[in-house]
This record gives C-alpha cells, structure tokens and sequence, in this order.
C-alpha cells in the first residue's frame, strides 16, 4: 500500500478534468462511493494513513508529516461510542458528537446529556481505568506542504496530542499554537509549514508539532483561498465517520454493547496507564493526567478503577502524489 502511486492533478488533461465517475469505473468499483468526496489523514496504529471513504489508500513510512493548516475547529469537540472498542467491528458513526464541547450536536441519535458538562460520560473512570468514556478531538483542515493546491484533509487530533506542556522542542497542539503566537511578530499557523511528528515515545499514537519554514507568497495566497473552500469547512465540522461515509449504526452486539468501528485512531487508555504507571514509579505525589492542566476541566468520579495494563504498540516517497 505504501508504494501506491496517485495521479497529480497538475498534470490532468483537460478532457480527464471535473470528470464524473463513468458508470465503468462505478461498477468495478462496486457501486456509488459512500464518502462524501473528501479524504482524511489518519494516524491509527502510528503511521500517517490517506483515507477515502474510510479506505485507506496510501501509507508512508517516515514517522512525521508536512502540512499546512488552512482552518482549525474554533472549539474542541467531543466523541462517544456506546460500545467497547473493537479494531475488527464494522465501522459506525459515534452515538453522541459535541462539536462545541458544550453540549450535543443538533441531531445526535443517542444524547448522552443536555450538556456536556453534566454528562455521566465526561467523567474520569467512565472510561476504562480512570479515562473518560467521552473524548476530547481537534479537528484540523490542512493542505500537503508540497502541494498546497491539491486536496483539503482532514486531520482529527485525539486529546493526548492536543493538550500538554512542551518538553524542550516537543510540542503538543496547543502549546506548539502559543508558542507561534508568542513571537515577534506573532507567527500564525496559515503562513508556515508545520511538521507533524509522532512522539516515539508515546505508548500510543502522539503528534508533536514543530515549525519549517514560511510559506511563499505564492503559497499563502493558494492557502488563503483553500480555507475558505467547502472542504476545509467540511474537514472542521465533520466527524470522521460522516468524512468516511458512514451513516448507519453497527448492529448491537449479543451482550447489549454496540462494537465501535476503527473510528477512534488511537488507544488513550493504553497512554494513560502508561503515564500513570510512570507517575507511581517516580513516587510523584499526583499521578499524570495525559490531558494535561490545559485540557478543560471535568468532574471527577466517586470511586477510582485501576487502569488496565499498557499495551506497546514506514515517509516512502508518496507523498507528493497524495491526490486525486
């Protein structure tokens, strides 16, 4: 899969250009594509992944990941799966979606509260171990830093990299924005391009953040428009599943739990067991919170649950044929 090599639209010809799918392609495709057109990055089991319709069509072995962001969410949002995670389960959209962290989306199908705030799932422990069975994601819109005019992606952050104080160079989202912010004169992340390197020392999949360069004139310009584009709109306001294509939910499982598609990209439980456990062994008063102090505050559940064991978890030269 990592050698597969994409058309660039560059060098389309103009007959081959706003082409519809023919119907020859559709039957050996298998039908009218469930995505809505879009393609998303997806950082599942730590390796950068292009998805389409929920496929994945290309991989790249390098463990970072250049891009530029043209829109960010204005808010962090939050995901709820009834159902125990199962990397094998049919994919499914997710029972409950906030995309204001405040309270249900309009049209949720399983509401969880009125608010996110009084959510029985917004508690630590409603998860496995002291995690919180709703979580936190960033979406990102972001362009290829070596093809800005190519397609708009989704990226979907999950807390670990959002949240957190940086550790020298080592920058989760939120502290690598501050830290742009904070220059002279201040940096914003639509002008440069941003490295996206996984934390090889994460126990499950991590994104740091580290500036490259600044863009070109041409570039910024190009960056510009993409932004106000209906896929960057699209990307920020769309949950994965929806970017996918999936509608309809999973069929409930003999014991009564919904199995939850591969929709989550990594496994938090495993990342904060494993803070936790290092928390205990240097004897620190106050065991790690992965979603570090930023992170917005949540209740606290009555009683603690020891959190499972850790489970430990190729850029083939693709990337600038990442496109249609």
């Amino acid at each position: 899969m990592s050698n597969i090599a994409m058309f660039n639209p560059s060098n389309v010809p103009a007959f081959a250009k706003n082409a519809a799918l023919s119907a020859t392609t559709l039957a050996l495709a298998g039908g009218a594509p469930t995505s809505n057109g879009m393609k998303r990055v997806s950082i599942k089991g730590g390796v950068f992944r292009l998805l389409a319709g929920g496929k994945e069509i290309a991989a790249i072995d390098e463990r970072f990941l250049d891009v530029i962001v043209v829109k960010a969410a204005p808010k962090v949002s939050r995901i709820f799966y009834a159902g125990s995670y199962d990397k094998d389960a049919a994919a499914a959209p997710p029972d409950c979606t906030s995309g204001d962290g405040d309270k249900p989306d309009a049209g949720v199908r399983n509401p969880q509260a009125s608010t996110c705030a009084a959510c029985p799932q917004n508690i630590a422990g409603s998860g496995n171990g002291n995690s919180r069975a709703c979580r936190y994601q960033q979406r990102l819109a972001v362009v290829l830093a070596n093809n800005p005019e190519g397609d708009v992606l989704q990226v979907t952050l999950p807390a670990t990299s959002i949240f957190g104080k940086e550790e020298g160079d080592k920058r989760p989202l939120q502290a690598y924005a501050r830290a742009m912010a904070a220059q002279t004169p201040p940096v914003n992340l639509d002008s440069i391009v941003t490295r996206m390197k996984f934390d090889t020392k994460a126990e499950s999949p991590k994104l740091i953040f580290a500036p490259v360069r600044w863009l070109t004139d041409d570039e910024y310009e190009i960056v510009q428009t993409q932004s106000t584009s209906k896929d960057a709109e699209k990307a920020v306001s769309s949950t994965p599943a929806a970017v996918d294509g999936v509608t309809a939910p999973a069929p409930l499982a003999i014991e009564g739990k919904r199995p939850m598609g591969p929709m989550m990209e990594e496994d938090e439980d495993a990342a904060i067991a494993a803070e936790r456990a290092k928390a205990a062994k240097t004897k620190k008063a106050k065991a790690v919170e992965v979603e570090a102090e930023e992170e917005p505050e949540v209740r606290k559940a009555p009683a603690k649950v020891e959190a499972a064991p850790a489970k430990k978890n190729k850029l083939a030269d693709i990337v600038a044929d990442w496109d249609d």
